[in-house]
């Protein structure tokens, strides 16, 4: 990475700041670019899902893991919950989603209340064999009475493939059908799962993050309180395949005595810890055992610690830092917070970051873990939180004593509700990781980068302003 000539500015930039200049390329071909990272986690795109309580969990895990990304889980979840979400996680196909089922005298009601679990927009009756008789859709569903039975609303002719089906050929099978939806099952004729056309062409694009057995990776958090090795040594006991060891101030005595204990254990997987913003902050993470360092104090869409303490960086500035230290020792950084467009995670990056998180981006999704509501314009949404708000805390503290909550609750740095709006062109986490991943390709092309690594080597930078950033935005709708 470099800066045109005359570009190095002598203050700290945030992505607004930055913009890439397109270079001699030979790349031809966005699918000629390869999206794997190269930092022990597994990922084959650089996106990782913030452990967010509102954002994070088996939906969103078993959904992004198919599309090569890594959900870490909250710190706070039981260690049972945790198994019960691993578990279902690594039993999920590689190709096929997993839908909501219903029992045929399940109530309309009931369907409705859970379609809109699942992006693909239906659920499935079964019998009490497991085997699939109907679809239910939304559609179906309106303007009938919420007590009617879903074996009155369902759709029985729909299209069936055998798993293992390939993927283009269920394309072709779901051309002319009404509900754009293949149920797949499996040789016993019970539910493997379902098959969209996006779906299928997705199958194509995407390589899933698996672990050594074949099976969807996920990670999952511990704090730098409490018994820090015995909470780690049963997330790996768990299944999991990434730890984070997280705190919002990273580069405390507490944290590096929380990675000591963990990497002492040896627990045979990647170690991230965090969050610092310089290289000082990193080289101490990483000499305590370290493997990857999140980078970002302050840019989190739900944070409000700089306006509360003037405490952070700009965040650009911060992983260039962060991640050249890392690259000295051999080790990688990740990128936590300040994205909101696919440019900001193409500029992460190309900063040096090997992978990049996403939070409340990631909330406004039907596979994040609220429920769906509307508005009083009927639009949809769900509801997020920052980890440091009000509301994360009394969940962290509940068994705390009456005193000890109320007394850490004074010391709030997050927002503690936030409508996140379903984007009705991007609903799903797929609709969004195809939009970032086709926004970080068509960058390495326009660099000449095939890899990751290629592009923070050759990708040339300048530094732009206000007006400059706002150049690039298009006219508003209705122009």
């Amino acid at each position: 990475m470099r800066f045109l000539t005359g570009h190095t500015p002598p203050y700290d930039l945030t992505y607004d700041d930055v913009f890439v200049v397109p270079g001699r390329s030979d790349v031809t071909s966005r699918f000629d670019v390869d999206l794997s990272t190269v930092d022990g986690s597994g990922t084959t795109i650089p996106v990782v899902v913030a452990n967010m309580t509102a954002v994070a969990g088996r939906r969103m895990a078993e959904t992004v893991a198919r599309r090569g990304g890594i959900v870490v889980l909250p710190q706070d979840l039981p260690t049972s919950a945790v198994r019960d979400m691993v578990d279902f996680v690594k039993s999920r196909d590689l190709v096929v989603d997993s839908p909501v089922t219903l029992a045929p005298d399940d109530s309309v009601s009931d369907a409705m209340a859970l379609i809109n679990k699942r992006a693909h927009g239906v659920a499935v009756v079964v019998d009490d064999g497991g085997r699939p008789i109907g679809l239910v859709t939304e559609a179906a569903c309106r303007g009938v009475d919420r007590f009617a039975r879903v074996r009155d609303v369902a759709a029985t002719d729909f299209v069936t493939a055998p798993v293992g089906t390939d993927p283009r050929a269920v394309f072709d099978l779901l051309e002319h059908t009404p509900v754009g939806v293949a149920v797949m099952t499996a040789p016993d004729g019970a539910l493997a799962g379902v098959l969209t056309r996006t779906g299928a062409i997705r199958a194509g694009i995407y390589t899933p993050a698996v672990d050594d057995a074949g099976r969807l990776r996920i990670a999952a958090a511990v704090g730098i309180n409490g018994d820090v090795a015995a909470k780690a040594t049963a997330l790996a006991e768990a299944g999991v395949d990434l730890l984070v060891v997280d705190t919002a101030h990273g580069h405390q005595l507490k944290m590096l005595d929380a990675i000591k204990a963990v990497s002492s254990l040896d627990l045979g997987m990647p170690l991230a810890a965090g969050n610092v913003v310089s290289a000082e902050g990193t080289r101490d993470l990483i000499s305590a055992g370290a493997s990857i360092v999140k980078v970002g104090v302050g840019p989190g869409a739900m944070c409000t610690t700089r306006m509360m303490t003037g405490v952070g960086r700009p965040q650009f500035s911060a992983v260039v830092e962060c991640a050249a230290a890392a690259r000295q020792l051999g080790s990688h950084v990740w990128a936590d917070g300040g994205v909101r467009h696919p440019r900001d995670v193409a500029l992460a990056l190309a900063a040096g970051a090997a992978n990049v998180m996403i939070g409340s981006w990631f909330a406004g999704t039907y596979e994040s873990p609220g429920d769906l509501l509307t508005d009083r314009e009927d639009r949809p949404y769900k509801e997020s939180y920052g980890m440091a708000s009000k509301r994360a805390v009394a969940a962290r503290t509940s068994a705390d004593s009456p005193f000890d909550r109320a007394r850490k609750a004074l010391f709030e740095e997050g927002i503690s509700t936030s409508r996140m709006r379903l984007d009705p062109a991007r609903g799903g986490v797929e609709d969004l990781l195809d939009h970032i991943t086709s926004g970080v390709r068509s960058t390495c092309t326009y660099v000449g980068a095939a890899t990751l690594p290629e592009l923070h080597d050759r990708v040339v930078l300048g530094v732009q302003s206000a007006a400059g950033f706002a150049e690039g935005h298009p006219l508003p709708t209705g122009w």
